[in-house]
């Protein structure tokens, strides 16, 4: 299968890994070389942060982004591939489908920021392949941060009931 083959390539010109904990495949691209001190962060950092921090993201058709949630605002790049469904449950107890991709025109966005403490979880659309996305972190990500949606299940499902399908298939 041609998409298979591109698959490998990304990954080999990437350097890509597998992201333990959330899935799919993943390089860091950028970690500034300037640092915050933690007693000038917010409380919910347990220790002091680079500026800034990026990475290239692959998911394919055979992982997903778990759902999760980290302690900084989180900027999606879209780069390439096919159309990714990403789930956002706000902490106001609002939610969110965002459709991340190539086609502007039919609510696809090729960049979107997913606020800090948001729980997030992503998959390739409907009959997608791959998609590589980038993400940009700041205050810098630490994995630390990760808070994996797993133990938490039961209470988003009673949370939001009306997205019960997507978080069961992204846990």
């Amino acid at each position: 299968m041609k998409d298979l083959e591109i698959i490998r390539k990304i990954i080999k010109k990437f350097n890509l890994t597998p992201l333990k904990g959330e899935g799919g495949f993943f390089t860091e691209t950028y970690r500034s070389d300037e640092t915050i001190e933690k007693n000038s962060l917010p409380l919910r950092y347990r220790s002091g942060r680079h500026f800034s921090t990026s990475i290239l993201y692959l998911i394919t058709y055979n992982n997903y982004s778990e759902l999760h949630k980290v302690a900084s605002d989180e900027i999606f790049h879209f780069y390439l591939g096919d159309a990714v469904v990403m789930l956002n449950l706000f902490e106001d107890g609002s939610s969110g489908i965002i459709n991340l991709g190539n086609n502007i025109f039919n609510d696809e966005h090729i960049q979107y920021t997913v606020p800090r403490n948001t729980w997030q979880g992503a998959k390739l659309a409907e009959g997608g392949t791959y998609a590589l996305l980038g993400t940009t972190v700041a205050p810098g990500f630490e994995f630390e941060d990760y808070v994996g949606a797993g133990s938490h299940k039961n209470e988003l499902l009673h949370k939001y009931p009306d997205h019960a399908y997507l978080i069961n298939e992204l846990i």
